[in-house]
């Protein structure tokens, strides 16, 4: 994966919808004019953001964050420095952002150290913030459990800068994500670790011949990590 981060997060933008054009028409039998709307000038007003529709992206990635075992909640960046400066390279825990405009950030052990990437959330989709040219071709995702999981199975990828520490624009760092720092140290239950099982050997866990409530528990953690 080749990431390049930061940037200010889009705050709901919600579109104006414009006056409907009216044409005039003279109705000349009748000595005067009337404005009356022409169904071929009529164009459908462009589609408003629904705000119920972040609460529930929203929701749905905290949801799945809880369950995951790797969200650290409100620590510092130093904090988050602390506990992955022993860690093997591409260890790494999604924690609260401390910037005011973001909501997360991943924490990464990398070659170099512990860094931070911001995750920009705009119009219910998540991604790796960036202020560089890469921006265009970064991959959103509908929660941010998705967006670890497509960048863990990838390979590498370059940093541009760090959150809390800047950094040149011109300066790059080679990035892995590789294993989540759980933020527990006891091993995750047989339950949560069996799904994780199941998640990776089938696409499809929907179609197992379980009981329902199984169907639920996996269903309520679709992922590999």
């Amino acid at each position: 994966m080749i990431l390049c981060v930061q940037g200010p997060r889009g705050l709901l933008p919600v579109p104006t919808t414009e006056a409907v054009p009216f044409t005039m028409r003279t109705d000349t039998h009748l000595g005067f004019s009337s404005s009356t709307p022409t169904s071929c000038c009529l164009h459908s007003p462009p589609k408003l953001w629904d705000p119920t529709e972040d609460l529930r992206a929203i929701a749905q990635t905290f949801h799945y964050l809880d369950i995951s075992g790797w969200y650290w909640g409100a620590i510092t960046a130093s904090e988050a420095q602390s506990v992955l400066q022993e860690a093997q390279e591409g260890t790494f825990l999604i924690r609260d952002s401390s910037h005011p405009l973001y909501m997360l950030t991943l924490s990464v052990k990398t070659g170099r150290g512990p860094t931070n990437v911001r995750i920009e959330y705009s119009h219910g989709r998540f991604r790796l913030d960036s202020s560089s040219l890469a921006k265009p071709r970064l991959l959103a995702f509908p929660d941010v459990a998705s967006l670890v999981q497509h960048y863990v199975g990838s390979s590498q990828g370059e940093l541009a800068c760090k959150e809390d520490q800047p950094t040149p624009k011109d300066s790059a760092l080679l990035l892995k994500l590789a294993r989540p720092l759980n933020r527990h140290k006891s091993c995750p239950s047989l339950q949560h670790l069996t799904r994780l099982t199941i998640n990776r050997l089938t696409d499809s866990p929907d179609q197992l011949p379980l009981p329902r409530p199984l169907q639920r528990y996996l269903k309520d953690y679709p992922f590999h990590l």
